[in-house]
């Protein structure tokens, strides 16, 4: 029950500032009136606030209990979701965007992952992120697919002639699922996660964790690897809008699009969980990147006439597939890198703070690079520039594994060490 309560969590306070816009892009544009340039910005703030947050969430993630982090979480993200639900303006939505930084990764994210590495033990690291990320891949599909045919329900039976008012309602409906999901799914951590698990010593410095890995070379190359899959995850977010403004669909038809494409994540993640146990993580990971690579070169070159569809569409699929293959297995590294268990906080929340920067600069480049050539031109060049992020990838797990090779991995402090470090300063 526990794992499947941290499944559920994982994924449900994510899609109030990230599913909305991954399913619903064209809408929420046309909704809010604003342009792929200013919700770009927007998630800038988002990213700025939660880069920030990244450190000391992995600091309290080694000291306070999972219960309570996960908790308070959820339900203040939820509550954010019914201020969206009034429509701000764009002045507004910055600062909820840079609120929801706070809430989904202060108190969230490094606690999922020492949750979850604890959960999967020595011996099957690769399986429990691969189960947590197939899980989550699963009630994505779950929400999506609530969300899509509430907004289906509540929209006209003329989707094109829809008006501003229409829309805003039917969306409105779809934010107020989420968020009421998601409050609830934070009174259920309460009463499900144990109340002591996952504390650790309180009597020592609460970042002297942090200040120790910053100079391992395998917790930059961890974070590079994040950065470059990242960017193939947070370039999901564009496929309903290529739905709409390449492939000719409706605003319904490019959500059910994306929709349909989340229904490869839990196979991904668990097929990727299951290789890197049996093989290795890193070798998982530069395979992935590698298909991925194929994949957007062929989206860059193909062009959407009836003769080459099928090429489009097989390498939309194949991209979500190496994607939610890379975010299965690029955190069983902790377990493949050595990193010691009183660590696995100060990692996460180190590797987290740089491997998530495209939160800032990912959607105010591709939104200029869309809005600077509407239509297939824009998306030829978004498909390049996310065939170079994984071909940046390669070369770092190539980076990663000879790292590995030289013993580097072995290399961490003992607990022991760092308390007489920490008495010593």
């Amino acid at each position: 029950m526990l794992m499947l309560t941290l499944i559920l969590a994982g994924e449900v306070v994510y899609m109030l500032p990230f599913g909305l816009t991954r399913f619903f892009r064209p809408s929420l544009l046309e909704a809010f009136s604003i342009t792929n340039t200013q919700l770009g910005d927007v998630f800038a703030v988002y990213g700025v606030l939660a880069m920030i947050a990244y450190f000391p969430g992995g600091a309290l993630a080694d000291r306070f209990s999972a219960r309570f982090l996960l908790s308070v979480s959820l339900i203040a993200t939820g509550l954010g979701g019914l201020y969206l639900a009034t429509y701000p303006g764009i002045f507004g939505l910055a600062l909820l965007f840079g609120y929801w930084g706070i809430t989904t990764i202060l108190l969230f994210w490094s606690a999922l992952l020492r949750a979850t590495r604890e959960w999967g033990g020595d011996d099957a690291q690769g399986r429990a992120f691969g189960i947590l990320e197939g899980g989550r891949g699963v009630v994505a599909v779950l929400l999506a697919t609530a969300g899509v045919a509430m907004f289906a329900i509540f929209m006209p039976d003329d989707v094109v002639a829809v008006s501003d008012e229409g829309r805003r309602a039917a969306l409105r409906e779809v934010i107020l699922l989420y968020s009421g999901t998601t409050i609830a799914t934070g009174v259920l951590a309460w009463f499900v996660i144990p109340r002591a698990k996952h504390i650790g010593d309180t009597g020592r410095s609460l970042f002297k964790g942090a200040v120790a890995v910053l100079n391992r070379p395998l917790v930059w190359a961890q974070a590079g690897i994040i950065i470059c899959a990242y960017c193939g995850y947070k370039g999901l977010d564009n496929y309903s809008l290529y739905a709409v403004q390449v492939l000719g669909m409706n605003e319904v038809e490019g959500a059910k699009l994306a929709a349909i494409g989340v229904y490869i994540r839990p196979f991904a993640a668990v097929a990727a969980g299951l290789l890197a146990d049996r093989w290795s993580a890193a070798g998982t990971l530069r395979v992935a990147f590698a298909v991925s690579l194929v994949s957007y070169v062929a989206l860059a070159l193909a062009s959407p006439d009836g003769a080459l569809l099928f090429v489009i569409y097989g390498n939309l699929f194949l991209s979500f597939f190496a994607v939610f293959a890379l975010r299965g297995v690029y955190f069983a590294l902790l377990q493949e890198n050595h990193v010691p268990p009183f660590l696995t906080g100060a990692v996460a929340g180190t590797v987290s703070f740089v491997g998530y920067t495209p939160e800032i600069f990912f959607g105010p480049i591709t939104g200029r690079i869309l809005d600077a050539n509407p239509g297939a031109v824009g998306f030829q060049h978004y498909f390049l520039f996310l065939a170079v992020c994984s071909a940046i990838g390669i070369a770092v797990v190539g980076y990663l594994l000879r790292l590995q090779r030289s013993g580097s991995e072995g290399r961490w402090p003992t607990e022991s060490m760092l308390m007489r470090i920490t008495t010593t300063k």
